[in-house]
């Protein structure tokens, strides 16, 4: 009965990484952050057209990051540095967007006249 398991190190081997993707990593991040840097200084597109744009090629450009050189999901199963980095992202978010909210309310809260109140609101509300 001799039942021999391959041991578990070997389940854990890190991807086959080429210098070719390596290199296609950084041409393309190259590129979005150019095409992001156009979009900042050039006047074809409005303001909101172009923080559209610069957040779409950040979002882009993390993708590209955390696959070419984190090489998140190329691991085998289990998926321990996927799992790690989703309640990472979860963790920073929500500490994020609690202080962007706790600001927003202190900065409500501070004001000291009526007026500031109301002109606060018809700002934020549009009326």
């Amino acid at each position: 009965m001799s039942d021999h398991k391959q041991p578990l190190v070997s389940q854990f081997e890190p991807p086959h990484v080429s210098v070719r993707s390596y290199v296609i990593g950084f041409v393309s991040c190259l590129v979005l952050t150019i095409a992001a840097y156009v979009a900042a200084v050039s006047d074809s597109l409005s303001h909101d057209a172009a923080i559209a744009a610069i957040a779409a090629l950040a979002v882009v450009q993390c993708v590209v990051q955390l696959r070419r050189f984190l090489h998140l999901g190329s691991e085998f199963k289990p998926r321990w540095k996927l799992a790690v980095f989703i309640t990472m992202l979860t963790i920073v978010l929500i500490v994020v967007f609690g202080s962007l909210w706790i600001m927003n309310n202190l900065n409500y809260r501070m004001m000291q006249s009526p007026a500031e109140v109301n002109k606060y609101i018809t700002e934020q509300d549009g009326l």
